[in-house]
This record gives C-alpha cells, structure tokens and sequence, in this order.
C-alpha cells in the first residue's frame, strides 16, 4: 500500500443535518487504497448515512466527501462503476428468482463471473431458483453478498453485511473479505460485530454522535484501554486497590482481579510481585472493551 496514494474514500468536515436531526456532525474518514478499514459505532451514530453519502444517494449538508478522488453526489456513475454495496437489511423484487436478482445486480456493473458466481452459490449453499418472496433474512443477505462478490470491484461498501447469516454463512464471508482484499481491493466494513472488525481489519475509525472520536491500527487504538488481571495467591489481596494505576480491584479468597492502565504496568507488575503468587493473567486490551470505552457515560455505565 502507497502511502502517498490518494486516499479512495476522503470525507472532510462532513455534515448531514434531516430537519433539526444532526445525523453526521463534521466526520473526518479517509480509508487508503487497498486497506480493509472498519467503521464502527452503535445504532444512531451516522454509519448508514456516511455510507449513502459516499454512494451519492443524498447531498451533504456541508463538508466534502470524495471516491476516487471525484464527488459522489455530482457524478455517481463515475463512483459507481467500481462499487459493490451491501446493505444490512436487503429488500429483493419479490417475483424474481434469487438468480435474476443476482444477474440483475452485476448486470449494473457489467455483468458477473460466471465461475465466481457459482462458487459462490456453492460456498453460501444457496439455492437460487426460489422466488426471492420465500427467502429469510439470511437468504436475503446472501444474494446481495453473492451479487457483490460474483464481480470484482475497486471498493466495496458494506453497511452490517453479515446480519442474519449463521456462524457458519459468517465464516463464509470473510474468507470472501480476504479473497478480495488480497486481490487489491479497498473494504469500507461498517459493523458492530467486534470479533469480525478484529479479524478482519486494517484500520478502524469509532464514530460516536456523527464524529470520528478515533481512527487508527488495533494495535494504536488498544493503548486508550487498560489491561485486565488475575492474581491468585496473595498473602493480601485487598492491597491491590492502594497500588497506583489499579482499577476495579475485586477480591475472592486470595485471588483478585484488577484492570491497569498501559502507562502503569511495570509499577503494576512490581507491586504485585511476593513469593506466594501462584497464578498470574493477563487479558489485552479488545476491540470491545476499546469500544465500550467510548459508549460509556460519565460513571461507566454503557450508553443505550
């Protein structure tokens, strides 16, 4: 990946107001050429809305917002050609068959691979001779994922792809994920399925109220978390609590857990050290406690 390439997607001081709503409220993104960049935050944050900006499906408020360089509102048919999109609730025309509704979706962008396609019918174990009136959500998901893999693509929009596929369907996609992003692709991945962002993912951006409150690699992100310990065999566990750098220390018999700001773990590590110590563990900072961090109000309870 260049660096220095212009970014595929690049939105700037992007805002996105419906009536006295303010959806998107100076969201900063830029997603680079061949990354896989998740965009994560709740229900309400301005993920869909940010996604139907980049396909030019509604105008900003005000901000810029750019892919492949080029306005999305102002020439959708130059984004589009080099666009596969995948909502998270997909609406089919009920009297078409699962295959003409594939066919009709890659017909948009010329049309699919015919090998590719059927792989992936085989991969996501769809029939598509049923009419699409009789599919469930997972079936439903699955034509628009097929559709948008079954043709290769510079970007790929995914708005919660995977909501309503099983674990095993699941799995299915992200092999798909890393099929493309190994050909070169770019993947804009919005979810709130944290395993699957962690998996997958280059890059993250957290967006909270319309605004990116952080942007950057797992491993830059997860410093802004504190560790969690377990400490079995202490003469005095209730001692933990007075260490600097301790959080939420719970004691149980002569057993204590404890979480530890990054900055803190060697003064951490030290105090805890006494010959009785017979167990020690450490869990690293996740995705999910990062994210829970930024959906909590001010006594630590999460935001609904």
């Amino acid at each position: 990946m260049n660096a220095a390439a212009e970014p595929v997607i690049e939105t700037l001081g992007l805002v996105k107001d419906f009536g006295r709503t303010r959806a998107l409220d100076g969201l900063g993104l830029s997603v680079a050429a061949g990354e896989v960049h998740g965009f994560l935050g709740p229900n309400g944050a301005g993920k869909s809305t940010t996604l139907r900006i980049l396909l030019g499906l509604i105008r900003p408020t005000a901000g810029t917002a750019r892919v492949f360089g080029l306005d999305p509102w102002a020439d959708p048919v130059g984004t589009h050609q080099d666009i596969a999109y995948v909502p998270g609730d997909v609406s089919l025309w009920p009297n078409l068959s699962g295959g003409e509704v594939i066919d009709l979706l890659t017909g948009l962008r010329g049309g699919a691979d015919a090998k590719l396609r059927a792989q992936l019918i085989e991969e996501f174990e769809f029939d598509p001779r049923k009419k699409a009136r009789t599919y469930s959500k997972g079936n439903r998901q699955k034509v628009a994922l097929i559709a948008a893999f079954a043709r290769p693509a510079r970007l790929y929009l995914l708005d919660e792809p995977s909501a309503g596929l099983d674990p095993l369907m699941d799995a299915v996609f992200r092999h798909q994920i890393r099929r493309v992003s190994r050909d070169g692709a770019t993947v804009l991945l919005s979810s709130h399925i944290l395993s699957e962002v962690e998996q997958l993912c280059d890059r993250i951006t957290i967006i909270r109220s319309g605004t990116a409150v952080e942007t950057g690699t797992l491993g830059e992100l997860r410093h802004l978390k504190r560790t969690h310990f377990r400490v079995t065999g202490l003469a005095d566990p209730a001692r933990l609590a007075a260490l600097p750098g301790t959080y939420g220390v719970s004691v149980d018999g002569a057993a204590a857990e404890f979480e530890a700001d990054a900055a803190d773990l060697g003064a951490v590590l030290a105090g805890i050290a006494e010959p009785g110590i017979s167990g020690l563990t450490a869990a690293p900072p996740s995705l999910e406690s990062l994210f829970l961090r930024h959906y909590s109000d001010s006594d630590g309870s999460e935001v609904r």
